[in-house]
């Protein structure tokens, strides 16, 4: 494949230095130590950026959870949304990569991008619907927007940079874990916040809550050990053929993720989630299940590890505020019913308040069966179907699908599980990978779809950017899927061998 020629040329790079380096100095002489040392990083990190953009994508993914603390903390108010200047920014550096060294190649094309549009198009008839079109288009861009994600990282992934962007959602992950944990031991926290008999704080990193900071780490989570899982079978692999030297790369790899889920294991559990905790639960079910290459053995580990749990919980060795967690969050959602009779108190508060808007979005899917109320105006129209006691909106329905039900109506609901089913069965077959370290992502992909199934009944996992993350994990299973094709077909996508 023949590259096109870089839009700058070697005789004018010079001067674009040397212009650069005069403005940071003029810059650094006008401005405080502060004020241009801050240049001086963006001055890097964009040119960084603009020579490796896989580079854009990690800076994105680390930068986007902060939307709610720099809306909140920062002394001055910033122009839009933080993770959307990032999406940006990653965009604008991949767009000018491709002018400069690919503009002949057409745009690389996968079915996972198509999963995606297909289900935006299912949305589209609740368009007609909506009070709020701007509310509409809003929740429409995130889709569009994790649409444009799998295209990037599909054609990132064919340079071999997919093990990077993989790695990004981690440290992203890892770094919200630290401040999670931080607050956790007392760093920061709210009244609200108590836990463990007033002498811990639920954890919220910069999310500003503890919900959507639970679904990140426990969407995370599973990469993380999925890459751990298949770093650790390489190692062992170039052992086994006699290998040494080559046995350090994997083996610390192995060990930094392994290190970083640890870490990510921590936020979940101190992020007190019962949605993200039942989901992880059925995330590494699933992961235990489908990690070794032979069915059996995954299915003797998980009946060991369900036996051994249930010993240990009827030891009462699982700690008491983790156990009447977990109990209580089953005996509140199982058998949902009419909660206007149910009478208040400060204990059933927040879960009559998550079923009273459980039963307003069955309202609404009432009266607008097919298309619904509009994608994104569950807020919007949430007065005329407001319980009483609860007039106040919560945002969404704190349960995906019967807030899709409620927005999108049957059609959109079934475009949304027809696409997912589709990228859940694309994602078992790319099992069949023979590389471990590829094979070790795909399991912390299905791991991932699994908590994202699981925690969607009791919340809304595509908000404070999180879409974004999820964009990109796609975009990895995009690059997964064609590879697995392409191995298929005898040819070959770039990386395949190399892991």
């Amino acid at each position: 494949m023949t590259l096109a020629r870089p839009v700058i040329s070697p005789r004018v790079r010079p001067m674009a230095w040397g212009a650069a380096a005069l403005i940071f100095g003029a810059a650094a002489g006008l401005l405080p130590v502060p004020a241009s040392t801050g240049l001086l990083v963006a001055l890097v990190l964009g040119l960084a950026v603009l020579v490796e953009p896989s580079l854009g994508l990690v800076v994105m993914l680390c930068v986007a959870p902060l939307k709610v603390l720099i809306a909140t903390e920062a002394p001055l108010a910033l122009p839009g949304d933080v993770g959307q200047w990032a999406f940006g920014a990653a965009v604008g550096a991949w767009a000018v990569w491709r002018a400069s060294r690919a503009r002949t190649r057409p745009l690389p094309r996968t079915r996972v991008a198509a999963a995606l549009l297909a289900i935006l198009l299912g949305f589209a008839p609740s368009l007609f619907a909506a009070a709020s079109g701007s509310a509409w288009l809003a929740e429409a861009l995130k889709w569009i927007e994790m649409t444009v994600l799998v295209l990037i990282v599909v054609e990132l992934g064919e340079r071999g940079r997919w093990a990077w962007i993989a790695f990004g959602i981690v440290l992203s992950a890892a770094l919200q874990a630290a401040i999670g944990l931080y607050e956790y031991w007392g760093g920061s926290g709210a009244p609200h916040l108590w836990i463990a008999g007033y002498t811990r704080f639920r954890a919220f990193g910069t999310f500003g809550q503890p919900n959507p900071f639970s679904a990140f780490m426990g969407l995370s989570l599973p990469l993380a050990l999925g890459l751990a899982w298949g770093n650790a079978r390489l190692a062992w692999n170039r052992w086994q053929a006699g290998d040494g030297r080559a046995v350090r790369w994997p083996a610390a790899a192995a060990g930094l993720y392994g290190g970083a889920g640890l870490l990510i294991l921590g936020g979940l559990v101190a992020s007190w989630g019962r949605g993200a905790w039942l989901g992880f639960a059925a995330a590494l079910a699933v992961m235990v299940m489908f990690a070794p290459r032979r069915r059996a053995i995954g299915a003797g580990l998980l009946l060991g590890g369900a036996a051994l749990l249930g010993v240990v919980w009827a030891a009462g060795l699982v700690p008491a505020g983790i156990a009447g967690r977990v109990t209580g969050t089953l005996d509140e959602f199982v058998g949902f019913r009419d909660v206007r009779g149910i009478f208040v108190t400060n204990e059933n508060f927040s879960t009559v308040e998550r079923l009273a808007h459980w039963q307003a979005a069955l309202d609404m899917a009432a009266a607008h069966p097919l298309a619904g109320v509009g994608l994104g105006n569950y807020e919007a129209a949430y007065p005329g179907y407001a319980l009483p006691r609860w007039p106040h909106a919560l945002g969404h329905a704190h349960n995906d699908y019967l807030n899709l039900l409620a927005e999108t109506g049957i059609i959109g609901l079934a475009a949304y599980l027809t696409g997912w089913a589709l990228i859940v069965i694309w994602t078992v077959r790319a099992l069949s990978l023979r590389p471990p370290v590829m094979h070790g992502l795909v399991v912390g992909l299905l791991g991932a779809w699994t908590h994202l199934a699981v925690h969607s009944v009791v919340d809304k996992l595509t908000v404070n950017n999180l879409f974004l993350h999820i964009g990109v994990m796609l975009g990895l299973l995009a690059v997964a899927d064609r590879t697995r094709r392409c191995a298929a077909k005898g040819t070959e996508y770039g990386i395949i061998g190399s892991h």
